[in-house]
């Protein structure tokens, strides 16, 4: 489904990812782990489109997406939900999905946009029972149920998710994993970066150990869990 070939993207004249490679197969969890300053965040922004590579090629459904702009990257079906949620504070729970379908709305997609409505209001009760509370005012585990759903709005195949369990207290982090194996289960391809190593590759198919920018480990979940160098340096033990 998503294939990157030997990217390279830099912060100015910091090389931020070093000729990384990965491939992400259809309807699976793929975790991305690594401590912080390892390029995870600058790997989903560059095949989100945010940030645009120096070299190498990202390939989205046979479709090369390079360096393309982010709205034509949502179009194709990649979404992303940003570390620290980046909600709208100031507008309601509902409102806040509206703008996860922006661009749906402009194809007049409006029966496909209400039964996205009842799914995401399905896997997140509480957002259904708080559709009309500010986003602002929701508990910190609501928000980061707010930002799945509304990355879900544009009914994405392939779903990018940034650190979502950080902040949170370990119920609701159990929680977060329990609805991103649900999405998998739903036929949604998840690509996921997260620095509590244990829950994502608990939850994963595939991992990637990502260090300085550069791909040092790959493999099957869990063997990664069981890789005496992951448990040191990841894994606490």
């Amino acid at each position: 489904m998503l294939r990157i070939e030997k990217l390279n993207t830099y912060y100015g004249s910091v090389r931020a990812l070093k000729d990384i490679s990965i491939d992400v197969e259809e309807r699976a969890i793929v975790c991305i782990i690594g401590a912080n300053g390892a390029g995870k965040s600058t790997l989903l922004k560059t095949i989100s489109g945010i940030i645009h590579p120096s070299s190498g090629k990202v390939q989205f459904l046979e479709n090369d997406i390079t360096g393309v702009k982010p709205a034509h990257i949502v179009r194709l079906g990649i979404s992303q939900v940003p570390e620290g949620r980046r909600l709208f504070g100031n507008l309601c729970v509902h409102e806040n999905l509206i703008l996860g379908a922006y661009l749906r709305f402009k194809q007049k997609d409006r029966d496909g946009i209400k039964r996205d409505f009842d799914f995401v209001y399905k896997i997140f009760p509480r957002l259904g029972e708080k559709k009309k509370q500010l986003a602002a005012s929701l508990s910190g585990g609501e928000q980061q149920m707010l930002a799945i759903g509304r990355g879900l709005m544009s009914r994405p195949k392939l779903l990018l998710l940034d650190e979502p369990s950080i902040g949170l207290a370990p119920l609701l982090v159990q929680e977060i994993f329990r609805v991103v194996k649900a999405l998998q289960g739903e036929g949604i391809t998840i690509m996921l970066v997260e620095q509590n190593a244990r829950m994502a590759l608990s939850t994963g198919d595939l991992g990637y150990i990502l260090e300085l920018g550069e791909v040092i480990l790959k493999g099957r979940a869990v063997d990664l869990l069981e890789n005496e160098g992951v448990k040191r340096a990841y894994l606490g033990k």
